[in-house]
């Protein structure tokens, strides 16, 4: 969930033109804020110890509903919970594992991005600015969006290793948009708006994730990104069956006023508390939906033109696998379900379901496939069984229910 990061917007680029995918990441995964924030929250909810004994933890990560998993883990409420001194320094540790898996994102992403930009640059410098065209600019915006609202969400959640996951995410798309700019690739006037969007986001992003921002302000960003994020998911998911399907900008114009409707009726009271809640989580959840969609752009494109599989990276894939791979305990550990689901989702679907495409259509070895089917299978059961572990239950399916209907 989550991309999280990098390729979001190398896969946006070819679903709305419908044509191959090359996102790999969802970081989540990805995006997101409800209209309530804090900024004392600490940067890690863990269990801390307290004593060389049986202790209270007062600081006990409590599950919450699917919907609340973009507030910020609320400490210090219900019960004291006594465990062993063992159970919370294993919890302790798990903790800082997990945070490090989630850091260690940035390798595969970043292998991922640098070679396009790598060969952006080459061509900009022998002049060749025709061979930028086959970047779509828009695209690239649109997964540019997704980080931008993937980051917002993170830094309300002061989780560190993500939030330098997806700054580098968006940093490298602008990169990538800046040099499409350069070669006139993309209109001057759109460049400048989205490096006024892009300056404006991380600098309050980085604001809020001080405590230095005014909460107006920032309730102000997480409307605008509500609004863009709604607008841009319809249509990019109408624009994948085109033509099978007529051309139109009608979903996302649609998507646009209820977008706007919605976000209006939530500040002027018009809405239940729920309803103000749910208004909040969207920005979040549409930009998870976004990075969840670019695997089934992918998987469809490979449906109607087999032969676009020979295109397709193995190690490309296995890289989109890894790096949304390495975000799945950390999501599992804190409770946090929209991330959980992108990263899953992405690891599964994106990079697994694409070598697994390849196989098919004889693009990669038997031995290729089988080692990361393993590597999958063991990483995402250990994940589930030391998660089981350090929160002394019996079943992962106790863990997997708390991730999604809280406690």
């Amino acid at each position: 969930m989550a991309n999280s990061l990098i390729l979001a917007a190398a896969a946006a680029n070819k679903s709305l033109l419908a044509a191959p995918s090359h996102c790999h990441s969802f970081s989540l995964h990805s995006n997101c804020p409800p209209p309530h924030h804090s900024h004392s929250f600490p940067s890690k909810p863990f269990l801390h110890l307290h004593s060389l004994s049986l202790t209270s933890l007062h600081r006990r990560l409590i599950p919450v509903p699917a919907l609340d998993s973009d507030v910020p883990h609320p400490l210090d409420q219900g019960s004291t919970v006594k465990v062993k001194n063992k159970r919370s320094k294993e919890i302790e540790e798990w903790d800082s594992w997990t945070a490090k898996f989630s850091g260690g994102a940035n390798v595969p992403f970043l292998l991922l991005q640098m070679p396009q930009i790598i060969l952006n640059a080459k061509n900009l410098m022998s002049g060749n600015k025709t061979a930028l065209l086959a970047v779509p600019w828009l695209g690239m915006l649109t997964g540019l969006l997704g980080n931008l609202s993937l980051l917002s969400y993170f830094a309300k959640k002061r989780e560190t290793e993500v939030i330098v996951v997806q700054t580098l995410g968006v940093v490298s798309i602008y990169v990538v948009i800046a040099q499409l700019a350069m070669a006139e690739a993309m209109p001057l006037p759109y460049y400048m708006v989205t490096s006024v969007v892009v300056a404006t986001g991380l600098l309050l992003n980085f604001l809020n994730y001080f405590g230095m921002l005014n909460a107006g302000i920032w309730l102000f960003w997480e409307d605008f990104i509500t609004v863009c994020g709604l607008s841009v998911l319809p249509q990019v998911m109408w624009s994948t069956f085109v033509p099978y399907i007529p051309n139109s900008i009608l979903p996302g114009v649609i998507s646009f006023v209820t977008a706007v409707a919605a976000v209006v009726m939530a500040r002027t009271g018009k809405l239940s508390e729920k309803g103000v809640k749910f208004v909040g989580a969207i920005s979040g959840w549409t930009a998870t939906l976004l990075f969840m969609w670019m695997p089934v752009s992918q998987m469809w494109t490979n449906f109607l033109n087999p032969d676009n599989i020979k295109g397709l990276s193995a190690f490309s894939m296995l890289l989109a696998m890894i790096g949304n791979g390495l975000m799945i305990p950390r999501a599992l550990f804190i409770r946090d379900f929209m991330w959980f689901t992108g990263s899953t989702w992405a690891s599964l679907f994106y990079g697994y379901g694409n070598i697994l495409c390849m196989y098919y259509f004889n693009s990669v070895s038997g031995k290729f496939l089988l080692a990361a089917t393993a590597g999958l299978v063991s990483w995402i059961g250990m994940a589930l069984w030391r998660d089981t572990v350090v929160y002394g239950y019996s079943s992962p399916l106790k863990s997997l229910k708390e991730l999604i209907f809280g406690s």
